[in-house]
């Protein structure tokens, strides 16, 4: 199989994990309180109506809500049909679109401030770093990121999520680090929260956000 096709191959595979995952998300997974103080930070550093890319968009809730909410404009970007239907339902203000972040480019145009909460796990490592370069490229001189990530040290690994399988990519906190700061970004803040899960079948986590900002070269 060629490198295009393997990818293909996997984004079906897990754009269809989470079109069967869809509806349950947000009640499986409530507490999504490191991921609104993530978005909060960010917004104090955006001026009224900045243009915002939310990759990974999922159900919309709550980071296209809470930046639409904010006053920005926002484009969000998912490859699971049911996850975008159901965003367009919660976030009907939103730019939602079926793109796979792998593929992104600056067709898009470029953006204030990115966010990728958990959408980057999805990827394999050496696609994490290729969709790193491409976000730094969409970002405006100065612009913000901020993603992210269960701390678990695989590279597209089986999982089971909702008891649905899915393959999951994750790192070591200063592994992690390390990647985003080779990519072209500065780590502004970072916090690392544990996470208990709604369902006594999902495991404790922990979660490792950083707040970031685009170097210029």
């Amino acid at each position: 199989m060629t490198a295009r096709g393997s990818r293909q191959a996997h984004r079906a595979a897990q754009a269809g994990a989470f079109d069967r995952i869809g509806e349950r998300y947000d009640e499986a997974f409530p507490y999504k309180g490191g991921q609104i103080a993530s978005a909060e930070w960010l917004l104090r550093k955006l001026r009224p109506g900045a243009r915002v890319l939310d990759v990974g968009c999922g159900t919309g809730l709550p980071t296209a809500r809470q930046f639409v909410d904010a006053g920005c404009e926002v484009t969000g970007i998912d490859i699971s049909p049911v996850m975008l239907d159901i965003a367009k339902r919660n976030v009907p203000e939103a730019d939602l679109r079926r793109i796979d972040a792998v593929e992104l480019d600056v067709g898009l145009g470029r953006f204030d401030a990115i966010v990728a909460y958990f959408s980057l796990s999805m990827l394999r490592r050496d696609e994490i770093m290729t969709t790193l370069l491409t976000l730094h490229e969409l970002l405006v001189p100065g612009g913000w990121l901020a993603l992210g990530m269960v701390e678990i040290d695989v590279d597209n690994a089986p999982v089971r999520v909702l008891d649905t399988p899915v393959r999951m990519t994750g790192y070591a906190r200063y592994t992690l680090r390390a990647v985003v700061q080779e990519a072209g970004f500065s780590v502004r803040e970072q916090m690392d929260l544990a996470y208990v899960p709604a369902t006594e079948d999902e495991p404790l986590e922990m979660q490792l956000f950083l707040n970031c900002r685009r170097n210029t070269f």
